[in-house]
């Protein structure tokens, strides 16, 4: 208690450069692999992904992610643990942003796509062990997050195969290809906008002062669809489509209409990372500026002050921009050839579960989520369309994440022990 009444303001502005820095690593990792079947269908550019990603990630996690974020991030340890000593929480936390931001930058660097979600649980983890002992984790969550490394992946993998098995039976293996895409790619585009629309009116509303019943909830999320793909529609048959371009690359106009597409299931995506994961570098560092602002009293929720949100904000885009090339590589080119129309079945596939999932309590991955889709698409050209080697690199470095970032931790809540005692 002492570390908090002597050092409060330099513990929230070390929280601060810690959190950005986890939201860095978040924008350098997570946005970018969010981004990458976009940019590597070469459907946007990367300043084009980076413009998209500022404004629908802030999007989701105001409207999606709610007002309030939880204290204790995933209920993964007990706050109860920690009343007696509120500083070992507040000192957990800070080296759990670092541990956390550190392992997403490096692995960032080497271009594997990881789960920031995990890499935050496995900080928070490990400082829990060493400061107030095993009892203080809720072990029985670790269950759903091992189980989520083969769910999570199946689940999209399932969704994206299906979808763009679709997409071949109505358009590709059909007599006209082109007509037939233009035909029901604005369909498509409606199943993209409800998916966004219904779980942006079920969860995110309340608190901007918009009480809806749940039936209310779809007519509304049905409308604003259909208003998507009656816009979708106008512009794709405002579109000019040359004959010529076909023989060069086969299918090249359908293609292009599914370019369309991809913008919009960009957009999805990155609402969908919004609404999930960024809580994950403002949840700590909330935490720590309401237990310092309270004087030391663990309180069960902590409303975001006005400075976090854009704070963290600012990080991921600075991440995106400076980072998030090789992770994009990786998840764009690296599995398996995406094209703008495979690229769309992965992406529809990883938002509509992570915003399925978002209401179970399940720690889902964002990064596992869309590797699996982009698994799914390739397994529907069959297995040889898969980098197997590639594959096999990202489920090492999930497996080694949950360890990564509790090591970290632990050794950097050490050293913030000795630096403020």
């Amino acid at each position: 208690m002492d570390i908090i009444a002597n050092y409060g303001t330099t513990l929230v502005l070390v929280a601060a450069l810690f959190g950005f820095l986890m939201a860095w690593g978040i924008g350098a990792n997570d946005v970018a692999n969010a981004m990458g079947t976009s940019v590597g269908t070469k459907s946007l550019t990367i300043r084009q992904a980076i413009i998209i990603a500022m404004i629908f990630e802030f999007a989701g996690a105001y409207l999606a992610g709610g007002e309030v974020t939880a204290t204790i991030r995933s209920g993964i340890i007990d706050s109860n643990a920690f009343a007696d000593t509120p500083d070992l929480l507040v000192l957990g936390m800070i080296a759990s942003l670092l541990a956390a931001g550190l392992w997403l930058i490096l692995a960032s660097y080497f271009g594997w796509p990881v789960s920031t979600t995990h890499s935050i649980i496995g900080a928070i983890v490990g400082f829990a062990v060493v400061s107030v002992g095993p009892e203080a984790v809720q072990w029985s969550k670790f269950g759903g997050i091992v189980g989520s490394w083969v769910v999570t992946p199946a689940i999209s993998g399932i969704i994206a195969y299906f979808m763009f098995i679709s997409v071949q039976k109505l358009i590709f293996n059909t007599d006209n290809p082109l007509d037939n895409a233009k035909r029901y790619v604005p369909f498509y585009m409606f199943l993209t906008a409800l998916v966004i629309c219904l779980v942006t009116i079920k969860k995110g509303l309340t608190h901007v002062g918009l009480h809806l019943s749940n039936g209310e909830g779809v007519l509304l999320s049905v409308v604003l669809s259909i208003a998507v793909a009656f816009a979708g529609w106008l512009y794709i048959r405002g579109q000019k489509y040359n004959p010529k371009d076909d023989s060069k690359m086969h299918f090249a106009n359908v293609e292009k209409v599914f370019g369309i597409l991809m913008i919009i299931t960009a957009c999805a995506m990155a609402f969908a990372h919004g609404s999930n994961d960024v809580a994950n570098a403002i949840g700590p560092l909330s935490a720590v500026a309401s237990i310092v602002a309270a004087g030391g009293e663990i309180g069960g929720n902590s409303h975001i002050a006005w400075w976090i949100l854009p704070l963290g904000g600012i990080g991921i885009v600075i991440g995106l921009a400076t980072m998030g090339e090789k992770v994009m590589a990786t998840v764009g080119t690296g599995i398996t050839h995406l094209t703008p129309s495979r690229g769309f079945a992965a992406q529809l596939a990883t938002a509509a579960t992570v915003v399925i999932a978002s209401g179970t309590g399940l720690p889902i991955s964002t990064t596992q989520t869309l590797v699996g889709a982009v698994m799914g698409v390739g397994l529907a050209r069959g297995i040889a369309a898969l980098n197997l080697g590639v594959l096999r690199n990202i489920v090492v470095s999930w497996v080694i994440t949950l360890p990564a970032g509790a090591i970290l931790a632990i050794a950097i809540f050490y050293v913030l022990q000795a630096c403020f005692s």
